[in-house]
């Protein structure tokens, strides 16, 4: 019997460990695959860890071993771990900005549906090279020097997965995150033409939430997601990737409910073009 104060906290154990609660049950591979309606081969591939199994998964492997509730738990925590990574904004910029993009590229093109809820600035995808410049410009001295010019680049790359008219864009952006001043009034106005111009190509679909809409709940964090698979959160200190289905459906419900309150098509352009006008009347 496995003494649940003894069972390790890294994630990367979880593979061994349910391992080694199969073993301590006597079943074999192939018994515990009948036991909880999985394919030996994914059982294989979890516990030798090259599968990370969701919480759901380790719940039924759990309840076909007959895992007392205390190691069962532990389990789960570990599982649930397993499932959710975070990486710092710092390391992130120790890297090289430039290959966070990179990342983000590849995420992209293995989806067919990207949705992103942007509560406060247009992501990546969405900016011209003078808003993009202006925001990956540090305004707080610190010990990492950014290369600039080469984040830029790398952020307008990206944008080329918007060309790919088999994948699914849906943008839903609330008004202030349109009207926060990043930069001068002319590199805002230009990023108003920037929205008004990718919410007219066929794959992309762009909402707004205005300022005044009553909203269920509050926009707090920027998150994308990506098909049904995983959902990164990013958060003031760095970014959060989440592969629990639970953890999915929860943020996918929460998109749906703010998106019920937003305006799109004709509505968004025109209100696109009204933030456009009050810039501009801020030019000299």
């Amino acid at each position: 019997m496995l003494d649940p104060d003894r069972l390790p906290d890294d994630r990367h154990d979880l593979a061994s460990v349910l391992r080694a609660l199969r073993r301590a049950a006597g079943l074999s591979g192939e018994r515990l695959a009948a036991r909880c309606t999985m394919s030996q081969t994914k059982i294989s591939r979890i516990e030798t860890g090259r599968a990370v199994p969701t919480v759901a998964e380790v719940e039924r492997i759990l309840h076909a071993l007959g895992t007392p509730p205390d190691v069962a738990e532990r389990m789960l925590q570990l599982a649930r771990v397993a499932n959710t990574d975070f990486t710092s904004l710092r390391a992130y910029a120790e890297a090289g900005l430039w290959r966070a993009q990179d990342a983000i590229k590849a995420l992209i093109r293995s989806a067919t549906l990207v949705r992103q809820f942007l509560p406060v600035m247009p992501s990546g995808l969405l900016q011209t090279p003078d808003y993009a410049r202006t925001v990956l410009t540090p305004a707080i001295p610190g010990k990492v020097k950014r290369d600039v010019e080469r984040a830029v680049a790398a952020r307008l790359s990206t944008q080329d997965t918007l060309s790919d008219h088999d994948r699914r864009f849906l943008f839903l952006l609330t008004e202030n995150a349109i009207r926060w001043p990043v930069g001068n009034p002319d590199i805002m106005a230009a990023e108003c033409d920037r929205l008004a111009q990718v919410a007219e190509y066929p794959n992309v679909e762009l909402a707004i939430l205005p300022r005044d809409a009553w909203l269920p709940i509050r926009p707090l964090n920027y998150f994308t997601i990506y098909d049904d698979r995983l959902v990164t959160v990013e958060l003031f200190s760095g970014v959060m990737t989440h592969r629990d289905p639970k953890d999915i459906t929860q943020h996918a419900g929460m998109f749906d409910a703010l998106l019920d309150h937003a305006v799109s098509g004709e509505a968004a352009r025109e209100l696109l073009s009204r933030i456009r006008s009050d810039f501009m009347r801020q030019v000299d």
